[in-house]
């Protein structure tokens, strides 16, 4: 199963998802925060669809792997966009000769080195499948995290958005320290487990499993879905 609740709780998520029907007096609760709240979507809720570009998909994900989170991903995408819930992309790009990027930086050191990840190149461009529709807005960071230096905090707060449902690639990558970002930004958080990937699946298993749920609520994207229906 891809469904994990936060670490302490015992119930299903089928549970938290539904308090209605469990006994009045002691509805499930992730602090002050319970998965119903996803109903009130139109109003504070945003789904971030994180570093879903060709390059990544194609080179740092088994194909397998690629085409299930991509096939997850689209479909909670839909249902978001249905749903009213805005959708928010965000992908890593560099200007030419990488101006942004310090040699103290090994991994983008590497890229510079490399001459990847080149804005407006087609190797950088979000994934097909996934494809932000018009007027979605797609952040462009130069970081690991979704917040290092980005206009992605601004974006959110001037719409009203407290609760992020997080997707991407990879899991040990923009999903691990875009959680810890958000969760000191006192953002509520949940992560779709099966909208996002690695190309170590034991390393994925071990975050989603044990690590994420630290500061988010892990579960299956048809969990997600099936609230916002």
């Amino acid at each position: 199963s891809c469904c994990w609740a936060r670490s302490g709780t015992s119930n299903s998520i089928a549970s938290q998802l539904h308090p209605e029907k469990q006994h009045s007096h002691s509805p499930v609760n992730f602090g002050d925060f319970t998965m119903t709240q996803l109903n009130n979507t139109e109003k504070n809720s945003a789904l971030l669809v994180m570093d879903f570009q060709k390059i990544i998909i194609n080179n740092f994900l088994q194909q397998e792997s690629a085409r299930t989170v991509i096939r997850n991903t689209a479909s909670l995408i839909s249902t978001a966009r249905a749903a009213g819930v805005p959708v928010i992309y965000v992908s890593v790009g560099f200007r030419d000769g990488y101006p942004e990027v310090s040699q103290n930086n090994t991994i983008f050191s590497s890229i510079k080195n490399n001459g990847i990840f080149i804005n407006d190149s087609e190797e950088t461009a979000i994934h097909e499948g996934v494809a932000p529709a018009e007027n979605e807005v797609v952040i462009v960071k130069r970081r690991v995290g979704a917040f290092s230096f980005t206009e992605l905090d601004m974006v959110l707060r001037a719409q009203g958005i407290e609760n992020l449902i997080i997707t991407g690639v990879t899991t040990s990558g923009v999903v691990l320290s875009t959680v810890g970002q958000a969760f000191d930004l006192d953002y509520r958080l949940v992560v779709a487990s099966d909208c996002c990937a690695d190309s170590d699946h034991d390393k994925h298993l071990f975050l989603v499993e044990k690590i994420l749920p630290q500061h988010a609520i892990v579960t299956c994207s048809s969990e997600i879905s099936a609230n916002w229906a």
